[in-house]
């Protein structure tokens, strides 16, 4: 049996319908059993043959982050803790999610160009959320090293605000929006990510350790918001068109840094077989489910 923690979130809400159609037994639960409560959490699995505990909860707020460290600190690290403790008292394992703010976004550069973080790069977060989420991180695979930490960005899908649904609000709205074009990065369908998580907890050699998975290939979030507008166009979903103008980091600022560059490799994740579909093919399938 497999416990999503976090199952109303965007990815926690896709997984649960993503296993169950491949016939897994699942259970989930949200803030009712809060992974802060180790009391909640041992009442919760009490007589359940829990196999995988996969923990989409997560605090997100970036820039709030700022102001509420200790908060995104017990939620990005203390209850994941919380969650691999009990998976290893009930011979289960966990498998976590995290991102790829935990990298500086300053790129290593090879041949002149800029090569995807590997997944045993060097972490250097620049903020709050990717420290608490780097501490998450050494907290899960030091408790329990036969765990499984998935690093993941730009995610977008049905069941949650996202990047996708704010541009084409944005584009019916306005005539003229300004997007930022000096941070890349590869976009992520809920999804994708989803098929992956299936695809790790249910291959049988695939090791513990830490994975990466996004969408694959690169953009800047201007691009991104560029191909939002033309794959809707083609398919009916603007009906008019909408300039989308290119914006600096300092153009918009943020409390939070941005990685410039967080594009990860997906190296690992593809020599076990698990599939890693375009970031532009995979937006289209999307924006067709609309």
């Amino acid at each position: 049996m497999i416990w999503i923690v976090g199952n109303r979130g965007m990815l926690g809400t896709e997984l649960t319908r993503y296993l169950e159609a491949q016939g897994l037994p699942v259970v989930g639960t949200d803030r009712e059993v809060s992974f802060l409560d180790t009391a909640a959490l041992e009442t919760f699995v009490r007589d359940k043959p829990i196999t995988w505990i996969i923990n989409c909860a997560a605090y997100t707020a970036v820039d709030k982050a700022e102001d509420e460290e200790d908060l995104a600190l017990r939620l990005n690290a203390e209850g994941p803790e919380n969650l691999v403790r009990l998976a290893a008292s009930q011979g289960a394992r966990l498998l976590h999610i995290s991102t790829d703010y935990v990298f500086s976004g300053v790129p290593y550069i090879i041949n002149g160009k800029p090569r995807p973080y590997e997944v045993d790069d060097p972490t250097g977060p620049t903020g709050a959320y990717g420290r608490t989420k780097e501490a998450g991180e050494r907290r899960v695979m030091s408790a329990a090293p036969d765990s499984i930490v998935l690093r993941t960005a730009w995610l977008y899908g049905a069941h949650g605000p996202n990047f996708v649904f704010t541009m084409l609000r944005l584009m019916k709205e306005r005539d003229s929006i300004g997007v930022v074009a000096d941070q890349q990065g590869s976009p992520t369908w809920a999804r994708d990510l989803a098929a992956a998580i299936y695809g790790l907890i249910t291959k049988p050699d695939v090791p513990a350790g830490i994975y990466h998975f996004t969408n694959d290939g690169e953009c800047s979030w201007y691009e991104f918001a560029l191909a939002i507008h033309d794959e809707a166009r083609k398919l009916g979903l603007l009906t008019k068109d909408c300039t989308v103008r290119p914006l600096t980091t300092d153009q918009y600022p943020t409390k939070a840094r941005r990685p410039a560059y967080s594009v990860l490799s997906k190296a690992k994740i593809k020599s076990f077989g698990i599939p890693v579909p375009a970031w532009r093919e995979s937006l289209v399938e999307f924006l067709k489910t609309l």
